[in-house]
């Protein structure tokens, strides 16, 4: 068989490319094991994954938060409406064609603006009115006397959005006719009593009714552009105040200079649908500065080159994005904490990966520099070796993330990835390259005998100086700046390199003192952990990476906890018990003693609320009328203003009656008497408790006065059914919320409408923010990949010293030591190190929430924006015992099961090879 030249040639370039490379299966076989090999390649491509998903998760969550912000708003809020000057009275600038030529102008203007896009099938323009007209004609109906007033518009494209149900759309009146045709809708028709040929005179125009038509999609944004397009509406207005009727007229687009002749100031105007659909929040702040220069900057002067000088644009997207980029700034700082909290610790178990090679290694590498192999060389070997695995699990990784995340920005997730590379490529190289700098006996290096060098002490006091330095600053300077501040969201790592670094000195002496005492005890298993304990190597980094994600974790699950308490708080205060029953008019006497009836109910309390005015020209007064008792066990039950119900008892005669009252009344008007008015009759009451809370009013200055009193003082109009109270507040842990429906159905007439509101359905729309959801999920993710990269450093750092162990237990077996003591003594010997960082873990977790907590504000992470009655102040974090805890105490167990499943492990071994040595004997 003939051999190729090329490789036939001792010295061509392929045989030199070998020689200069080593082999790819040596790469994977030099020193390592297969398990090895696959174990760093798994922790590589998950942490990479983890690395490239982090940057994608937070671009999708606050994608779907933007559209949220933008998409759940009506219409005429995501709107681009242009305008021009009322004072433009060139009749020519008012016709349909003109305005149609400057409608694709300013579309060119405006799609040209990425990322603004349009839906151009729902955009509107014509001319308009800006000042109603009022028409005295007869058959119009006027309460109080008032004659209706109505709006005109000549709007275009109006046959595509509207169904004719009589008679036809208006048409252009001939050249110098003062008649003009006008449509409405059916249901102004109906309000208004119009149809088809009635006669409407007003501002100098003769109108004639020339069909009634039907909106195609009301709730649209064509129709947005003012809702008395739709429906007359009843306004109120005037000193003293009056009703009257107000609608809108729709004419011919060729009728708009007509308009000039009235006295409502007609002005030109285009409205534009903004398609938010694809918007993403990375285009956001975009998309912001675009409408801003609309509105006031350079686009505003190319939009009036084309409208004329008088043209102006107006839209409520500025304040919505303005809005989202509040609650994203807020809420972001909260997630970066977690995220840099993971990502040490991702770091510091991939650093214990290569320090684990290393130490498995260090004879071979050892054997290698004794051998003349230079540092560079060495260092490059094991480079290839680590890349051979690494690199390859980091892109792995870094695809999965792209293909499994949605997201808008490829680079930082290629960054992380590439990041995590290249530190699983040089953990171990970098690590024996500190280890075998010199050729050197081995020296002792455990804790409680090991003296660390000068060099190591000064590297520990320049960390710990630089980290007390970092946290006093941050401690100084506060937390509430808003947006993410890298200082902040590394305050845990700091305080747990510090812990970190006073534990691993500490450490030693607590060792020392125990070992004394279990040197004169009886037994070997106690002085043999202990003196094991103390000889075993500097945990540095383990120490570290538990410290690390104890903080997070506890950091995380006190975040969480505080966003549940808010949104439990924040439901609780808005229904004022778990269910609230309301009705427009007094409930029937029926439905009131059914309530409390209904499986689950454990109280159920009528009230009477009414507003009263202050005598101090202020906001209103809320006055709640309820039986004492009933209301204070509400109180005490529902924690919202508890207080003794003997506080209100009737004092009989003309006393003044005692009232609970909020702060703010005390405030207005002192501990004198006053005088409300209810439908009821005059009552004189007194401030005699103040609470800031009470469950009937969540928000606003109450009044809250014993119903016996009133009846007393009032028996006829207080037996009255038309003064019976029209608001039930029902509590009960376990409420039959089928059987209340049921119930509310049976006894209340078709005609009083009811509203029922649940305090789990309200819990349920506090956290419907997809901003918060996808923030809340994507920390709590990341708290779990924390504790997973924990257990990960736990189990490195076992795997260790398992060797060292495993021959310890096999010598002691052969010398005797029973089986439940050679258990004792791994427990023993793995309880110091669990115990340090168990309690170092809760140590560093209540110090970082003492540093974070005064200016963490969980408010925009657990409350919406619009959701209602919010806490009048910030929902500080605050430490939660369990979070603290918990993953101490889970560690510790865990801990303690891996040194016995060792030892279960290593009897197991022990027992067949004895099977098998009786076997062959």
């Amino acid at each position: 068989m003939t051999t190729p030249k090329a490789h036939a040639t001792p010295g061509g370039l392929p045989a030199r490319l070998r020689a200069a490379l080593p082999p790819a299966p040596r790469l994977l076989r030099a020193g390592q094991s297969p398990t090895a090999v696959l174990a760093l390649g798994a922790l590589i491509l998950v942490t990479a994954f983890l690395a490239a998903a982090f940057p994608r998760g937070v671009d999708a969550y606050e994608t779907r938060g933007v559209r949220a912000a933008l998409g759940d708003v009506r219409p005429d809020q995501r709107m681009v409406e242009i305008t021009a000057s009322r004072h433009d009275t060139a009749a020519a600038h008012y016709a349909p064609d003109t305005l149609t030529h400057q409608d694709a102008a300013i579309r060119g203007q405006l799609t040209a603006a990425a990322p603004l896009r349009l839906s151009p099938a729902d955009a509107v323009r014509g001319v308009r009115t800006t000042t109603p007209l009022t028409s005295a004609d007869p058959g119009l109906p006027r309460p109080d006397g008032v004659v209706p007033a109505f709006s005109l518009y000549a709007v275009a494209d109006l046959a595509r959005h509207a169904t004719v149900t009589r008679g036809r759309l208006p048409r252009p009146a001939p050249v110098g006719s003062s008649a003009r045709e006008a449509a409405v809708t059916v249901a102004t028709a109906r309000v208004l009593h119009l149809h088809p040929g009635s006669r409407l005179r007003l501002g100098g125009l003769t109108l004639r009714i020339s069909g009634l038509l039907a909106p195609r999609a009301p709730d649209g944004p064509y129709w947005a552009l003012d809702p008395l397009l739709v429906n007359a509406a009843l306004s109120t207005g005037g000193t003293p105040p009056t009703k009257r009727w107000r609608a809108a007229l729709l004419l011919a687009p060729e009728d708009g200079p007509a308009l000039l002749s009235t006295p409502g100031e007609p002005e030109r105007f285009w409205r534009y649908p903004v398609d938010t659909s694809t918007l993403t929040a990375g285009q956001a702040p975009l998309l912001q500065d675009r409408v801003r220069s609309l509105q006031h900057g350079p686009g505003l002067v190319r939009l009036r080159a084309v409208v004329g000088s008088g043209g102006l644009a107006d839209s409520a997207l500025d304040g919505l994005l303005d809005g989202f980029g509040r609650s994203r700034d807020a809420v972001a700082p909260v997630v970066a904490v977690a995220a840099c909290g993971i990502g040490t610790v991702a770091g510091v178990v991939v650093l214990m990966t290569g320090a684990l090679a290393a130490a498995r290694r260090h004879r071979e590498l050892a054997l290698l520099r004794a051998r003349g192999a230079s540092l560079p060389g060495l260092v490059g070997r094991l480079t290839a070796e680590t890349a051979a695995v690494a690199l390859p699990g980091a892109a792995v990784g870094c695809a999965l993330a792209v293909l499994l995340i949605p997201g808008e920005r490829l680079l930082p997730s290629l960054l992380a990835a590439a990041g995590v590379g290249l530190l699983g490529t040089l953990a171990l190289p970098l690590r024996a390259a500190a280890a075998h700098r010199t050729t050197r006996p081995a020296v002792r290096v455990d804790l409680v005998g090991g003296r660390p060098s000068r060099r190591r002490t000064i590297a520990e006091l320049t960390v710990l100086a630089l980290s007390v330095a970092a946290v006093l600053a941050l401690r100084r300077r506060g937390t509430g700046s808003g947006g993410v501040d890298a200082l902040v969201s590394a305050a845990p790592v700091l305080v747990a390199v510090i812990a970190a670094l006073l534990l691993m000195r500490l450490y030693p002496l607590p060792l020392r003192l125990a070992a004394r005492p279990a040197a004169r005890a009886r037994g070997l298993s106690g002085f043999l952990a202990l003196a094991r304990a103390g000889r075993a190597p500097a945990a540095g980094l383990p120490l570290l990476a538990l410290l690390v994600a104890l903080t997070t974790a506890s950091f995380g699950g006190s975040v969480l906890a505080g966003v549940a308490d808010a949104r439990d708080r924040a439901a609780l205060t808005a229904v004022g018990a778990d269910a609230r029953l309301t009705a427009t008019a007094p409930l029937p006497a029926r439905l009131l003693s059914s309530l409390a009836t209904v499986p689950g109910v454990r109280d159920a309390v009528p009230l009477r609320l009414s507003t009263q005015p202050a005598d101090d020209n202020g906001p209103s007064l809320y006055l709640v009328i309820a039986d004492a008792d009933a209301y204070a066990r509400l109180a005490r039950a529902t924690g919202l203003g508890a207080f003794d119900a003997t506080a209100l008892a009737d004092p009989g005669g003309d006393e003044p009656l005692p009232a609970l009252v909020s702060p703010g009344v005390r405030t207005r008007f002192g501990n004198a008497p006053m005088v409300l008015q209810p439908e009821f009759g005059q009552l004189v009451v007194r401030p005699a408790v103040v609470r800031r809370d009470t469950p009937a009013q969540p928000g606003g200055d109450f009044v809250v006065v014993d119903a016996r009193s009133v009846a007393r003082l009032h028996p006829d109009t207080y037996a009255d059914p038309a003064t019976a109270p029209s608001l039930v507040l029902l509590a009960g842990p376990s409420l039959d919320v089928t059987a209340l429906r049921a119930t509310v159905r049976a006894h209340t007439p078709a005609s009083l409408p009811t509203r029922l509101t649940l305090r789990t359905t309200t819990r349920a729309l506090l956290a419907d923010s997809p901003l918060q959801q996808g923030a809340e999920r994507l920390y709590t993710a990341t708290v779990a990949a924390g504790a997973g990269f924990a257990l990960l450093a736990l189990f490195l750092s076992l795997l260790q010293t398992a060797p060292e162990r495993a021959r310890l237990l096999t010598g002691l077996r052969a010398l005797g030591l029973p089986p439940s003591q050679g258990r004792r003594l791994l427990v023993l010997e793995a309880l110091p190190q669990a115990l340090l960082a168990a309690l170092g873990g809760a140590l560093t977790g209540a110090a970082t929430l003492r540093l974070l907590g005064p200016g963490t504000d969980l408010t925009p992470l657990a409350l919406p924006l619009a959701s209602g009655p919010t806490p009048g102040t910030p929902v500080h974090l605050r430490p939660d015992p369990t979070s603290l805890l918990l993953p101490s105490a889970a560690l510790l167990v865990l801990a303690l099961a891996a040194s016995l499943l060792q030892a279960h492990a290593r009897r197991r071994r022990t027992t067949t090879a004895e099977s098998r040595t009786g076997e062959a004997g």
